[in-house]
């Protein structure tokens, strides 16, 4: 059984989940999806060389990873890895927001580069785009008021109604595990944080680092979450199917990141420290 946990402060996230996210190691270039290839026929990286402009699709809602602070800038975990990335290939960083649902059909159509937006590795969507990564081992857990249930068991039921993102994991979690309770499409993870305070649904599956960052955001109004994510899930850059050496290139970025420590400094700043909720709204 999982039991409910509440969290009282942005620090304390499991030492486990840290040792988790410090083994998660880019060591080797998945398999190319088949997908529908780039509409200019032609290696994505020499158009990106040729641009001098490296396209980085994200939601810019999804913290800790990508987010808006008070000033509207985007920040996060995946903001910091996209400037990594396009300052190692030498070009200008642009980062195009996107709906969650949007970000994969708009890589295949060629209107952006790359996709980092806490997106988890899976098979349906390697068959269509590639993969490097994963840079991040998360998972999808749920997020829910403390005095609903205490066990798994109750979730499943006609009375609850729970909300993920659509084409998300979370829908997926939803859909196979709780497949008796009703299921709601949101276009914003924080907007449904208030959804579960008003009562209008009973909670959110969502990734763990954003669930975490939901219940310190709201602390002492009675959240909770799980002991142990419903999944384990590993996140990963996503980059146009017909493209191995601009696959390869990010692949060998990323494995540069982690052997030399940077992409673990990324994670603790992000996911452990804190310091950036000064920034937020």
């Amino acid at each position: 059984m999982n039991a409910l946990r509440p969290v009282h402060a942005f620090t304390r996230i499991s030492l486990a989940f840290l040792l988790v996210i410090s083994l998660a190691a880019c060591q080797s270039l998945p398999k190319l999806g088949a997908g529908h290839g780039h509409p200019a026929g032609q290696e994505c990286l020499h158009e990106i060389i040729d641009r001098g402009i490296l396209r980085v699709g994200m939601t810019g809602a999804q913290p800790p990873l990508n987010m808006k602070n008070a000033e509207g800038e985007l920040i996060g975990l995946d903001v910091e890895l996209a400037q990594a990335l396009a300052d190692a290939m030498k070009v200008e960083l642009e980062l195009v927001e996107r709906p969650f649902a949007n970000l994969l059909p708009d890589l295949e159509a060629g209107s952006i580069d790359l996709v980092i937006s806490s997106l988890t590795i899976t098979p349906a969507r390697n068959a269509r785009v590639a993969f490097a990564g994963p840079y991040l081992i998360s998972g999808s857990t749920l997020l829910t008021r403390a005095d609903l249930v205490q066990g798994v068991e109750d979730f499943n039921a006609a009375a609850r109604t729970w909300a993920a993102l659509e084409s998300s994991t979370g829908k997926a979690v939803i859909l196979e595990k709780f497949p008796l309770a009703q299921f709601v499409v949101i276009d914003n993870q924080e907007d449904a944080v208030q959804l579960i305070l008003d009562g209008e649904i009973d909670g959110l599956v969502a990734d763990f680092p954003f669930v975490e960052y939901a219940l310190v955001r709201n602390l002492g109004r009675g959240l909770a979450t799980l002991e142990v994510p419903l999944t384990t899930e590993p996140l990963g850059v996503a980059l146009p199917a017909n493209s191995p050496l601009f696959a390869n290139l990010v692949q060998n970025y990323l494995n540069t990141l982690d052997y030399t420590g940077r992409l673990m400094q990324m994670k603790v700043r992000w996911m452990n420290d804190g310091d950036w909720l000064e920034e937020m709204p």
